[in-house]
């Protein structure tokens, strides 16, 4: 006959607390942050029970490990708050996306450079592509000056990350900005 399967007892978030911290003895740091020396767990929860507060590992891997005295609770709170306000600074990096050809106009490929810049401003990187259509792939050569143009005009701001290069019908090249 076959057991039943069973999982794991899952494990819990953040550091070990109360009847939890099974080993002998900690050091302590007491709810007033005064440093109380080694002492017997059973004793720091003692403690920790007449003030109404949670005995909480610090240091688990120190030897003792260090415990203080504190809300778990609010401990808990403050961390969630600390992780949100680092996730809201984060700025996510994307790829912006210039099109052009081979021929284009000068007034357009100001417009086009005009873009580039506003993205690198914002902190983003910027895909050149330039699309051949039909004879134009007879000329890759001004496909190349026109992307050597692009490097040359932004090299202050930014830096090449993927040199120019074929793929089919189309030559790309990624810049990031400086920074």
């Amino acid at each position: 006959m076959r057991r039943p399967f069973r999982a794991p007892p899952a494990q819990k978030e953040g550091p070990r607390s109360n009847r939890e911290i099974r080993v002998p003895e900690i050091q302590l740091i007491d709810h007033e942050g005064q440093n109380r020396g080694q002492i017997a767990t059973q004793e720091a929860l003692a403690i920790a029970e007449e003030a109404g507060l949670d005995l909480v590992e610090i240091v688990p891997t120190a030897n003792p490990p260090v415990c203080k005295i504190l809300d778990l609770g609010k401990l808990k709170y403050e961390n969630q708050k600390k992780a949100a306000e680092a996730r809201k600074r984060q700025k996510t990096i994307e790829v912006k996306e210039i099109k052009m050809r081979p021929n284009i106009d000068e007034h357009d490929y100001e417009t086009k450079m005009k873009s580039v810049r506003r993205f690198f401003d914002e902190g983003d990187k910027v895909k050149v592509t330039l699309r051949f259509r039909g004879r134009e792939m007879a000329h890759q050569e001004l496909g190349m000056q026109l992307l050597n143009r692009v490097k040359e005009e932004t090299a202050e701001y930014s830096k090449v990350e993927a040199e120019p290069k074929l793929e089919g019908r189309q030559m790309m090249m990624v810049l990031a900005p400086r920074g």
